[in-house]
């Protein structure tokens, strides 16, 4: 007999394009957040980079 405690737990993560129509509304609104957490992890990340490239350009710009 199985105990729902001794069930491996499902990976937290999202397939893009996956099958949305047997999560319920709960796992929809986890998914949701999971989601807008990463999104945010990205800009932060883009926004480092483009502040690197705009110190590089201004340090490398060529003098008159």
């Amino acid at each position: 007999m199985i105990f729902d405690e001794e069930r491996p737990k499902k990976p937290v993560g999202h397939d893009i394009g996956c099958d949305l129509s047997a999560m319920s509304a709960e796992e929809l609104l986890a998914r949701i957040d999971l989601l807008r957490g990463e999104i945010e992890r990205l800009e932060a990340e883009r926004g480092r980079k483009e502040a690197g490239k705009r110190a590089a350009d201004s340090f490398f710009k060529p003098r008159v």
